[in-house]
């Protein structure tokens, strides 16, 4: 096999990383799921050739997309993940002592199958408020009757099962999934490639549309492209940067801040301070 992994984001440029073999290999009925050892990186999970995860930086996406939305909710019991089948953002969740059940709803079992193998310290698989459900998650919100404190979207590139995460009626059924003080996190590609903005100014129209609080935030991810990443919260009145909010953040980093290797109060705030091109893309 090739001694690099390649991904390309736009014609020859994208990225390179060193690899010294091929762990796992499976084409599912919805994906082509593989896993890598990496000279740098540690073990590394792509999904139809676009990378999802390294051992060494995940920590970066998974508490980004999760802390952020969970102590913006006053009172976050029922959480759900909409994909997530590495297990790192439930790994994240069950941090916060308050979650009394956790869903995930990822379609594909071979990417869970392949993560406790392959990626044994990312997920939190053994939690017992976690429950995993093997479903098309648009069909699952769609279908829901019990609604959730906080809904995680923690999908793919808008290509193949993960491309329906994009679009209007499925935030539409989130919407009706949600408590009444519901909170929605959700990830939504990089401001640095042009190809991605179509799919971005979507999500963030159909959330301007349908919901009272909306707002994107950054963080910064080595092994995605341009390093860039965006994410966006949504809510039916929860605010990110509240008082209310920020007390939240600084007791709960009170209990659990030291286990954390990105997420703190400062990033919390900053996160939501976009630079110009990036605010452009919204406009």
């Amino acid at each position: 096999m090739a001694l690099t992994y390649n991904e390309f984001y736009n014609e020859r440029t994208g990225l390179t990383i060193g690899v010294k073999r091929l762990l796992f290999s499976e084409q599912t009925p919805y994906q082509l799921v593989e896993v890598y050892e990496t000279d740098t990186w540690g073990n590394l999970m792509t999904i139809d050739g676009m990378v999802m995860l390294s051992e060494k930086d995940e920590f970066v996406y998974h508490e980004m997309l999760t802390h952020v939305g969970l102590f913006t909710h006053p009172k976050p019991e029922r959480v759900l993940i909409i994909g997530g089948g590495d297990g790192g953002t439930a790994r994240e969740v069950a941090r916060h002592d308050q979650v009394k059940r956790i869903d995930m709803v990822e379609i594909d079992e071979a990417v869970v199958r392949a993560s406790k193998e392959f990626l044994p310290e990312v997920g939190a698989f053994d939690d017992s408020r976690l429950q995993v459900i093997h479903e098309d998650g648009i069909k699952f919100v769609q279908n829901n009757k019990e609604p959730y404190d906080v809904i995680i979207i923690d999908g793919s590139d808008p290509v193949g099962p993960a491309e329906g995460l994009f679009e209007k009626d499925f935030y539409t059924y989130c919407y009706d999934a949600l408590t009444e003080e519901g909170v929605l996190t959700a990830q939504t590609e990089s401001p640095w490639v042009p190809s991605y903005y179509s799919s971005i100014q979507k999500v963030f129209q159909a959330l301007d549309d349908l919901y009272a609080v909306n707002k994107m935030y950054l963080a910064y991810i080595p092994l995605y492209p341009a390093g860039m990443w965006s994410m966006a919260i949504t809510s039916k009145g929860p605010k990110p940067l509240s008082v209310d909010t920020l007390n939240r953040v600084q007791q709960g980093l009170d209990q659990f801040g030291d286990d954390l290797n990105y997420y703190n109060e400062a990033v919390h705030s900053g996160a939501f301070a976009l630079p110009n091109f990036v605010a452009d893309i919204l406009q």
